[in-house]
């Protein structure tokens, strides 16, 4: 199994890891390590990818139902509430390997920690989960596990997405972000020329300005491209049936 290591300073008692399409069984269009078992790849083939990942980490992941809403599945929700899949569109946790996961194949993966290493947190964050929330609500989560910790302590890595080049959006997104009081608007959004009303939309600088304005300021990646790196990464926008990489951290022992 090939995958990419964050390059983001997290304490020594975090682990994270990205996987690549490379490595896997199926075939395409989800060649070759499609972990996604909801979009038509064959479930044997699904099971045993995800067992090749499985091989590279201390326990079976929370896999989630994202759903591009803004749950939350923290401990006590998981305690009281076991299902399988979780539905939520992000996971925290402060339990040394429990491994949070996150897939995607253009929307913008989000792995958090704390600055001790004690709390980490995971989101999925499309547009519409950006627009609503999900980063707040995954951050004050987070603080809510680390009651020793608040948002300037935080340290956020953003792994692979649809680049700023690539995301192109209407004026309806535009309005959406503009309604909630987004600082950098200008930044985030650049009109297409000879194509009135589309957007060249920034996840990377929409996911930037929700979590400075919470107080998230250490802010890492957002510089891996699913669209146009084909080669390491599923795209939705690229491909339309293709399957999905995850992004993953844990706290050791």
């Amino acid at each position: 199994m090939m995958a990419i290591k964050p390059h983001w300073p997290a304490p020594a008692t975090i682990h994270s890891l990205v996987t690549t399409r490379q490595g896997g069984v199926s075939s395409s269009p989800y060649d070759s390590l499609n972990l996604g078992d909801h979009v038509g790849d064959q479930p044997s083939q699904v099971i045993a990818n995800r067992q090749t990942l499985r091989n590279q980490i201390p326990t079976e992941p929370i896999w989630l139902k994202q759903t591009h809403g803004i749950e939350v599945s923290t401990p006590d929700s998981r305690s009281h509430h076991a299902s399988n899949p979780v539905v939520a569109d992000a996971a925290v946790t402060n339990i040394p390997d429990e491994v949070l996961v996150i897939m995607s194949a253009d929307c913008l993966p989000v792995l958090f920690s704390n600055a001790d290493g004690t709390v980490i947190g995971a989101a999925h964050a499309g547009w519409r989960g950006l627009c609503d929330g999900i980063l707040e609500s995954t951050v004050s989560e987070i603080l809510m596990l680390a009651n020793q910790s608040s948002a300037q302590d935080l340290i956020a890595w953003m792994g692979p997405a649809i680049g700023p080049e690539s995301f192109e959006v209407g004026e309806d997104v535009v309005g959406r972000f503009q309604e909630t009081g987004l600082h950098d608007l200008q930044k985030c959004f650049l009109p297409i020329a000879n194509k009135p009303g589309k957007y060249l939309a920034d996840i990377y600088q929409l996911a930037r300005d929700r979590l400075k304005k919470v107080g998230v300021n250490a802010i890492f990646g957002g510089d891996l491209c699913t669209v146009t790196d084909g080669e390491r990464f599923f795209s939705y926008r690229r491909d339309g049936v293709t399957g999905r990489f995850a992004s993953l951290i844990w706290i050791s022992q």
